[in-house]
């Protein structure tokens, strides 16, 4: 008892002394534009002195071609740059930027896989920026597990957080990802680091797609759309443009959807057909939104509405590849299916979009104006959407704004136009 007494009145020292919030001083985040806007958007404005960047994708989508694009257009800017590749030597590091272009004028390449080596080159070098490809390849000689394991993996991730914190260099970690599309490694990787991108896209698509998951310098859910091309990846300043150059005219179950992603209002075409099945069990497959979001919505207009859909296939598809997930998507859905079930076309000049509950509602989404004016921007005529968004400040007068307040207003006024 005498032991555990004495153990209890120890008082730990304090580190630092707690401050009123009131006065802690923030200084301001100065960022490093990359010349990439879209990845600059993708990042908040721009790189972070000191920030941990860590971006994941399946093999071959691009990750070492961006990286090595970024690093030109910082070298360009009198950054320096290491880069630490542990997958590929040196050399044909340098044929792939002979094929992109790049001159490299502050750019260091480095084939090496012990972390402690390469803190010591970046030591003597001193970047402004280091870009590790990959986290599974690196280890660190103070563990005697293999490359890629989980314990090697967190080590080496926490020894670069303190060394990018304490030296200021803004760190890039390229990460593997498992088959099911999370990255490879334990989960706590993701939290030791500032920032989380993604990279998605079909490889046999020509655009790519970074999304933000998490970020601590800027609005996660963020996205930058860049197109492969020989020369490597560039940016799509209108991506709206992108994703209905190829949509076909007075089409059944073509439908417009103003999506937003991150900060940005996006149009894309949402396709939907619905055909008699031949099977004794209806198919549902969706493929760019999520499928028990389709179910819900086809059990409400079965019972709200009154379109037999069980004896009916029903296939969604969001064109371009793009992944939506928002609840605004709902009524885009629901008129896709509508469209393509009675074979009646919508206007090629309406854009749609808006929540929709199991009662058949209408809901409200937010960011509705900026949803108009992407429309606007693009020549499209009307929208329509949750009427409990009217009215909209400083609406374009070009476009014709139409609320409905349940999926049933919207039909009335599908039919309205025959």
């Amino acid at each position: 008892m005498v032991e555990e007494e004495e153990i209890s009145s120890v008082s730990l020292p304090v580190a630092a002394p707690a401050l009123p919030y009131s006065q802690i001083e923030q200084p301001d985040a100065i960022r490093v534009r990359t010349g990439t806007p879209e990845f600059d958007r993708v990042l908040g404005g721009g790189i972070v002195a000191g920030s941990l960047v860590l971006l994941g994708g399946e093999p071959g989508i691009g990750k070492s071609t961006l990286l090595l694009q970024i690093a030109e257009g910082l070298s360009e800017q009198r950054q320096k740059v290491l880069y630490v590749a542990g997958e590929e030597s040196v050399q044909q590091i340098k044929l792939r930027g002979q094929r992109l272009g790049i001159r490299g004028a502050n750019l260091f390449l480095s084939s090496e896989t012990c972390l402690e080596r390469a803190f010591e080159e970046a030591s003597q070098i001193r970047p402004d920026v280091l870009v590790v490809d990959s986290i599974q390849t690196i280890f660190t000689e103070k563990l005697g597990s293999v490359q890629g394991s989980i314990g090697q993996i967190r080590e080496c991730a926490g020894q670069l957080l303190t060394f990018a914190k304490r030296e200021q260099i803004s760190t890039f970690l390229i990460g593997h990802i498992t088959k099911d599309g999370s990255l490879a490694g334990p989960k706590a990787l993701e939290h030791l680091v500032d920032t989380v991108l993604y990279f998605e896209g079909d490889r046999h698509q020509n655009h790519k797609i970074i999304r933000a998951v998490k970020n601590r310098f800027g609005p996660a859910n963020e996205l930058g759309i860049f197109q492969m091309t020989g020369r490597g990846l560039i940016c799509v300043e209108n991506p709206s443009r992108l994703f209905l150059s190829e949509r076909p005219a007075q089409v059944p179950g073509s439908v417009v959807l103003c999506s937003i992603e991150g900060t940005r209002p996006m149009l894309v075409e949402l396709q939907a057909l619905v055909s008699q099945t031949s099977y004794s069990t209806a198919r549902r497959t969706a493929n760019g939104v999520d499928p028990n979001r389709v179910a819900l919505l086809l059990a409400m207009l079965e019972k709200r509405v009154g379109l037999h859909l069980l004896g009916s296939d029903v296939y969604i598809n969001v064109a371009g590849g793009l992944a939506l997930t928002e609840p605004a998507i709902d009524l885009a859905l629901v008129m896709a299916i509508i469209s393509s079930y009675r074979d009646r076309p919508i206007s090629q000049s309406t854009v749609v979009f808006g929540e929709v509950g199991l009662a058949g509602e209408v809901r409200a989404v937010n960011l509705a104006d900026y949803r108009v004016k992407e429309a606007a921007v693009l020549g499209f005529e009307r929208v329509v959407l949750p009427k409990s968004n009217l009215p909209l400040p400083d609406s374009p007068s070009s476009v014709k704004v139409t609320g409905c307040t349940s999926v049933q207003e919207c039909l009335d006024w599908l039919d309205s136009r025959k």
